[in-house]
């Protein structure tokens, strides 16, 4: 099947099994999407959503988490891999958005990444997610799926980026990232992906698929 077939298909059939797909991630505002994002690396978003819960409760913005205590965050977030890291890099960030950005969260790639704990994929989906930019995110599952499937032939996340962009209409840009990611997470697994329950496998260039 062609590039331009697979995308088709993909936008059918993830477009349907995930209507309407977004962030499994809580917040209500760009400053709350980025500290759970910062948060979710090497987490699930089911354990960020349990600590988020509590922790944008008590600062709910860039202000009020800027003069938080170092201990009293690392205890609200202690249970998140790397919490100790995670927690300077947040009231790090949270400080430079005040000083520098009168506390809002800023639209550039380049700005975010300026940022203290913020890397390019982070960027991305503060772009993708809170302010609608066609960009792509790629994280494990992106990266995974779009190779398995044969949308790209790459050895890096960065690469990957490239490649999905060249071929993945711009409007379709930001729905195809959750679908990916969508389909990694649940479907499309690392180690033992659910060959009998994925509507793509007519797509999927998968040497091990079991469908």
């Amino acid at each position: 099947m062609k590039i331009p077939e697979k995308i088709v298909l993909i936008d059918q059939e993830l477009g349907s099994r995930y209507p309407s797909p977004k962030s499994e991630l809580h917040y209500t505002t760009p400053f709350q999407l980025l500290v759970a994002t910062m948060l979710a690396a090497q987490a699930t978003d089911k354990r960020v959503n349990v600590v988020t819960a509590e922790l944008f409760k008590r600062c709910p913005d860039a202000e009020s988490m800027s003069g938080m205590e170092l201990d009293a965050l690392k205890e609200i977030i202690r249970s998140i891999n790397y919490y100790n890291n995670k927690a300077k890099n947040i009231l790090a960030a949270s400080s430079m958005l005040v000083k520098s950005y009168d506390g809002e969260v800023p639209r550039t790639r380049e700005e975010l990444e300026s940022l203290p704990g913020v890397g390019r994929k982070t960027a991305n989906i503060i772009l993708s997610n809170a302010f609608g930019q066609p960009v792509m995110a790629v994280d494990t599952h992106v990266h995974r799926v779009s190779n398995r499937i044969g949308l790209a032939k790459t050895g890096s996340p960065r690469d990957t980026e490239d490649a999905l962009l060249a071929i993945i209409p711009e409007e379709m840009v930001i729905n195809f990232h959750h679908y990916l990611v969508l389909h990694g997470r649940y479907t499309c697994k690392a180690r033992k992906p659910l060959c009998s329950d994925c509507p793509i496998v007519p797509a999927c260039d998968y040497p091990e698929k079991s469908a």
